[in-house]
């Protein structure tokens, strides 16, 4: 095997191995696991209408109440990654007997997170700029994307303190599911799958919760607002640290033929 400058040139076995990147040399998506460390984030829920969930949610998964979650992620230390910021937009649904929360939007300030996300577990994750600030007595959440603001949650600085237990009342939203979708190059369907994976080693440091406002700006490159706001319930602002691994294929589209 040639080794230069300490990188080694990968073999046909290397290659074909699972968590093997591009450009080898250098890599951009990392294998499992890693950990996100001193995680800050702000989660709101509010009810939507029902038929907009419906909507958005790929078949055969059902849909579960109609509340939607939007999690506002300050990333501090996270591995390969480094610091950055990513807010997940997750309603509840099932598929038989796997219950999680599935995502039709996600949205982050890093190219590498961007990259696994839609590359490992087809997340559909594009380029954006979510932010948490702490203005006075109140947690601002945001979501920019081109210069857009497409998401302004708001929650109450830390007036009770909160069992983390709580904001699974109406889904466990731990449990991710996902549609991932990859093409081979000459157009074929390569991948279609629904896919799921849970975060492990969760260690939550503080929980607060309290009341909470959702502002939806309207934006045709990010949608977020077909899931319109009838109702704001409660916000978590949390501290966290947790880890990352594989996930499960629960669905094969492609099987199916």
């Amino acid at each position: 095997m040639t080794v230069k400058n300490g990188v080694k040139r990968p073999t046909v076995d290397a290659i074909r191995q699972g968590g093997f990147s591009t450009p080898w040399d250098a890599p951009m998506v990392p294998p499992f696991p890693f950990e996100m460390r001193n995680v800050e984030v702000l989660t709101v829920f509010y009810r939507t209408d029902p038929a907009m969930t419906a909507f958005l949610a790929p078949p055969p998964l059902t849909v579960a109440g109609d509340v939607v979650a939007i999690h506002i992620y300050k990333m501090n230390d996270t591995d390969w990654v480094g610091p950055y910021g990513e807010a997940n937009v997750m309603f509840g649904a099932n598929l038989g007997e796997t219950q999680g929360a599935y995502s039709p939007y996600l949205f982050l300030s890093s190219d590498v997170g961007v990259a696994h996300g839609r590359e490992t577990h087809g997340q559909p994750k594009k380029g954006g700029n979510p932010n948490i600030e702490m203005r006075g007595d109140l947690i601002v959440g945001t979501v920019e994307r081109n210069g857009i603001d497409v998401i302004t949650a708001t929650m109450a600085y830390k007036q009770h303190r909160a069992d983390p237990a709580e904001m699974r009342a109406h889904f466990d939203f731990t449990t991710n599911l996902n549609l991932k979708a990859i093409d081979h190059i000459d157009g074929r369907a390569a991948i279609r799958q629904l896919t799921s994976r849970r975060l492990t080693n969760i260690n939550v440091h503080e929980c607060w919760s309290g009341p909470c406002t959702v502002e939806l700006r309207p934006n045709a490159q990010a949608p977020v607002y077909r899931l319109p706001v009838l109702e704001a319930l409660t916000g978590f602002y949390w501290r966290a640290d947790f880890t990352l691994v594989a996930g499960q294929i629960i669905h094969d589209y492609l099987a199916e033929d």
